[in-house]
């Protein structure tokens, strides 16, 4: 009994200790555990404070390269104002050959049309001759048979397709041969005003002289970007000499701040000031080689022995204090004989020096403080035949009648504007390329090559397919054609899908004056007839190279036997102008006839003929619609209208481009073909349709504003 007692009190207590055991294991494991997790979130908070470090680092860093950009900015500003007179003196010299134009033309490019289509291998349609089993003789006739029949549709096809392409080939070369021939009438045309002017140049004539020598003061790519460039000038042929006003940078271009530095305990920049009287000395530093940059390049230019002397006055924009009004001050003048001239070492002077004792010229004292000089000779005090003529004003040019490289150089501006880099190029072997432009964004940037067009009358395609092929030639990301007029709907059409930016003559208007830049298209409006007097040009009105059509064909074609009628809506937004505008089978025009029906030819089952720019003003869009006939086809939908397209013709029936078509449903009985929509310029986009309607053209209609009884 007592021996029994003692077993089950042993395993009891084996039991006891088990337990306890296991106790103490799971005590271990949780303390294990709970010093792993501090150890971890130590390890975090290390590991968060290091990032945090690194980002502070970081962040200070980037702020203190950014101080340093801006300081490097700055120092190069004031580089480039200091080396103002000696960066101009190493620039080519204006001549009269920057004024012409080479008459050379694009080589015609006809691209895949000029490979013939390949006509059928014979020998690739010979019957199979059989190999074990022998053909019999019915058998292998009848393959001969069907063999020379497919070579004979395929032939016959290639024919046709090599028939059409010699077509289209002859096309688009007269094409050509009209638009080479207009353009190089106005190369020549240009060209022979150019020469006018130089012989007038030649001959002492007062707007001749001052005509070239403005053009070589605006050529000059001297000018940092942002120093004004405004002109009134007179020419006295008896003195044979140059007076003239010249607009000079304000005190604003000498940057205030000297440097910037990046404060890490404010968390800020701090600018250090520029000390003012280094910054009155470079100002007028600036103002005296702007004076001998302006004599520089007017006496370079001068091969012709028109200039005996130049009296230069420089002036800034400000408010007269007696009166309130606006006013010019002149804070530079000189008198500059062309023997005193001659003799100076411009890339060794310095300027103030060389103005004020060189050329016994005169600088204020403090420009900063408006302190203005007595200027000698004005343009105004010029008689007989030297009338003044401005340039750079406030008035708004014509850009119709700008000179050429004015025009080139207002849209580079107006890219500068814009935030990119932008330069005119040569007027020899540019390419096509009138204005090179950088933009600097890293997304959507690149090279910009842009041709610009002073037109009245609408551009042609051929236009924008030349600028097509520059884009490509120049491996640039874009092209940009820029006109005082408008482009058709076959230029929008060849440009869609492609880098190309079509800006018309509206448009051109409305950037210019969004970025603080002035033009106007043809005559001012009577409240600026009186405004200063317009550049005396000796350029011809701006023609088109090519007259423009009257009006465009729209045919239409598609696969499938379901006989359709082809309608169309002149309308505003989505409702029709009247019922007079709904074109159809019982109203076949308009009742200005700007859209009318048109018997269709091969290969159109459809055609409608539309003069857009005769279109009612109101009118801001043109759709087109197909229905299925109820008389001819009662039971049939649009499940068999595949393969449509519009072809887009000009008026003498040559294609411009084809416009894509939405294939119809089943079950529907009207389809929206597409529409033209004006662009706020003026011009005519192609939008792709495609909504269909099972109720046929009566629910079409209804949809825009037309009721049906």
């Amino acid at each position: 009994m007592s021996r029994r007692s003692h077993g089950l009190m042993a395993v009891w207590a084996e039991a006891q200790r088990q337990q306890q055991r296991r106790e103490e294991a799971q005590r271990r494991a949780y303390a294990q555990a709970q010093r792993e997790q501090e150890r971890q979130a130590r390890d975090a908070e290390r590991a968060m404070a290091r990032l945090h470090r690194e980002r502070q680092a970081a962040y200070r860093q980037q702020r203190e390269a950014d101080a340093r950009r801006r300081t490097e900015e700055l120092e190069a500003r004031v580089a480039a104002l200091t080396g103002l007179l000696a960066d101009g003196c190493r620039a080519p010299a204006f001549g009269a050959a920057a004024l012409l134009r080479p008459e050379r033309i694009e080589e015609f490019a006809p691209g895949a049309l000029a490979t013939p289509v390949p006509m059928p291998d014979p020998a690739r349609y010979q019957a199979p001759s059989g190999s074990g089993w022998h053909l019999g003789a019915a058998r292998r006739d009848r393959a001969q048979e069907e063999a020379r029949a497919r070579y004979e549709q395929d032939w016959y096809a290639a024919q046709a397709a090599e028939h059409q392409r010699q077509n289209q080939l002859a096309a688009y070369r007269r094409q050509y041969d009209q638009w080479a021939a207009g353009t190089l009438e106005e190369i020549r045309r240009h060209n022979a005003g150019i020469e006018e002017l130089l012989t007038g140049l030649r001959n002492g004539d007062a707007e001749a002289a001052v005509e070239y020598f403005s053009a070589a003061l605006y050529a000059s790519t001297a000018w940092p970007e942002g120093f004004p460039r405004r002109v009134a000038a007179a020419y006295d042929p008896t003195g044979r000499q140059l007076v003239l006003d010249w607009e000079l940078p304000g005190y604003a271009v000498v940057p205030e701040t000297k440097a910037v530095r990046y404060q890490a305990t404010a968390d800020q920049e701090k600018e250090t000031a520029r000390p003012a009287a280094q910054r009155r000395a470079l100002y007028r530093d600036v103002l005296a080689q702007s004076m001998l940059l302006v004599l520089r390049d007017l006496f370079a230019a001068d091969t012709y022995g028109a200039l005996d002397s130049v009296a230069l006055n420089g002036f800034v924009d400000d408010v007269d204090p007696a009166t309130g009004r606006p006013a010019q001050v002149y804070l530079a003048t000189v008198m500059a004989p062309r023997s005193a001239f001659d003799a100076l070492h411009l890339d060794r002077v310095s300027a103030v020096e060389c103005l004020t004792d060189g050329l016994r010229g005169q600088l204020a004292a403090r420009p900063d403080q408006r302190s203005a000089v007595r200027p000698g000779r004005l343009p105004g005090d010029v008689g007989g035949t030297g009338a003044v003529v401005s340039h750079g004003g406030e008035a708004e040019p014509d850009l119709y009648e700008m000179d050429p490289i004015a025009f080139e150089n207002l849209i580079a501006e107006l890219f500068r504007a814009m935030g990119m880099q932008a330069v005119t190029t040569q007027r020899s072997g540019d390419g096509g390329v009138d204005v090179d432009a950088l933009d600097p964004d890293p997304i959507r940037g690149g090279k910009i090559v842009v041709q610009v067009k002073r037109y009245r009358n609408t551009v042609p395609p051929t236009a924008v397919r030349d600028l097509y092929g520059t884009v490509q030639a120049e491996g640039a990301n874009k092209g940009v054609l820029v006109t005082t007029s408008r482009f058709g709907p076959g230029a929008h059409t060849f440009a869609n899908g492609k880098p190309l930016s079509l800006i018309a003559g509206p448009e051109l208007v409305d950037l210019l004056a969004r970025y603080g830049l002035r033009g106007r298209l043809g005559a001012p409006a009577p409240d600026d007839a009186t405004g200063p007097v317009a550049p005396a040009g000796t350029s011809t009105p701006a023609t088109a190279t090519t007259e423009t059509p009257d009006h465009n064909i729209l045919g239409m074609t598609w696969s499938g036997e379901v006989a359709l009628d082809v309608c169309a809506l002149v309308c505003k937004g989505t409702t029709v102008l009247d019922d007079h505008h709904f074109v159809f089978y019982n109203n076949p025009r308009t009742p200005d006839g700007s859209v009318r029906m048109l018997p269709a030819t091969a290969p159109d089952r459809a055609a409608v003929q539309v003069h857009f720019e005769g279109l009612p003003p109101d009118a801001d869009r043109l759709v087109l619609v197909a229905a299925v006939d109820p008389q001819a086809n009662p039971d049939a939908d649009l499940s068999g209208f595949t393969d449509a397209r519009i072809r887009l013709l000009d008026a003498a029936g040559e294609e411009q481009g084809r416009l894509p078509v939405s294939d119809g449903r089943r079950g529907e009985t009207a389809l929206v073909l597409g529409s033209f929509r004006q662009r706020p310029g003026g011009d005519w986009d192609f939008v792709l349709g495609g909504k269909g309607y099972p109720g046929g053209l009566t629910a079409l209609v209804q949809q825009y504003g037309i009721e049906v009884a």
